[in-house]
């Protein structure tokens, strides 16, 4: 089955074309970084009117990538939700107009199911069972893992999300969006150990997460310097190196706690934040203590991205899922809802 997934969920327009039996056969994305970092975050109308232009010469460079017709094309799978809901019935409406017109399903995907699944795209992916951490701008949980559909909330941020929390920081700190990139950055030359903040909910039994206050203490130390007239360079990668490592010890914490509750050796970890290396490093020594193995999708496909809406909608298709024409999206969709395949 040749399934060609769009992503429209938030400021990244994907297309993939992903094939049951060859795999992955051609993916393209156009990123609105540029667009909204004048503003600080994404603009959810600029979002919507971006989408409306890439899409379609997107889908002609996949097909013409893979040497397709649209008579190859055998379903539509697409991005129906959590997100904005401008940008998302831009994806949702050109998938039911292709699926009408090419007279095959559609399916609508969960965003975050399709991160979870990201990892099951490369050579070497996990088996069910295991635990799997979701960190991007808009989520933070921890989930376990029996099979696509079969989820159960373990803990998830009361507040702000990881990757959230990194974009307000560093805007706080004066760098550029998004943050997580900027702040990583810079915290390859910060010092170690010159400011330390916080490991929130760390000292206290549960999975569930918070970085709105990890974000004040940042903001506080930064004033304080500032106050000094010690603002220079230097310091802001020393706060920078000292707010990413409370937040990669967080992670690292819960995710073994997660581990150790569920009684699995297994973790994913999927959504933007995945791609940062820190956090990699400390959960490869952490499963290697625990003799357990970590796995993650390829940095590009750690953001927002058509190939995991493409492989996710793929699986569900497979099992006789598929959705009526009605234009259907949801700005909030707790994946637990998710039927189970």
């Amino acid at each position: 089955m040749r399934v060609l997934g769009l992503e429209t969920s938030c400021d990244e327009t994907g297309v993939a074309l992903y094939d049951s039996e060859q795999g992955l056969l051609a993916d393209a994305l156009f990123s609105q970084v540029d667009l909204h970092s004048v503003y600080g975050g994404v603009v959810p109308e600029l979002a919507s009117r971006d989408h409306v232009k890439r899409l379609l010469p997107l889908i002609r460079q996949v097909l013409d990538e893979a040497c397709c017709e649209a008579s190859g094309i055998d379903a539509l799978a697409y991005t129906a939700g959590p997100g904005l809901v401008g940008a998302l019935l831009v994806g949702a409406s050109c998938a039911q107009a292709l699926a009408l017109a090419w007279n095959v399903p559609a399916v609508a995907v969960h965003h975050m199911e399709g991160h979870l699944l990201a990892p099951m795209l490369e050579e070497a992916p996990p088996t069910f069972p295991f635990v799997a951490l979701l960190v991007s701008g808009g989520h933070t949980q921890l989930v376990k893992v029996e099979g696509i559909g079969r989820y159960e909330l373990l803990g998830e941020s009361i507040d702000d999300a990881a990757g959230e929390a990194f974009d307000k920081t560093a805007k706080l700190l004066g760098l550029g969006y998004p943050g997580g990139p900027e702040i990583a950055r810079l915290a390859m030359t910060g010092t170690p150990g010159r400011f330390v903040l916080p490991r929130p909910m760390t000292d206290r039994p549960g999975l569930d997460f918070s970085f709105s206050g990890l974000k004040t203490s940042a903001l506080n130390t930064w004033t304080r310097c500032r106050n000094a007239g010690d603002d220079g360079a230097r310091t802001c990668s020393d706060i920078a190196l000292a707010f990413q490592q409370a937040v990669v010890d967080t992670l690292t914490i819960k995710c073994r706690r997660a581990l150790q509750q569920t009684g699995l050796t297994r973790l994913v970890i999927a959504g933007g934040v995945s791609a940062n290396q820190a956090l990699r490093d400390s959960l490869a020594l952490m499963l290697a203590e625990m003799n357990g193995q970590v796995f993650y999708a390829r940095s590009r496909f750690c953001t927002d991205n058509g190939a995991m809406i493409a492989y996710a909608g793929c699986q569900r298709l497979l099992a006789g899922q598929h959705n009526g024409p009605a234009i259907e999206v949801q700005a909030r969709w707790p994946m637990e809802r998710l039927e189970a395949i």
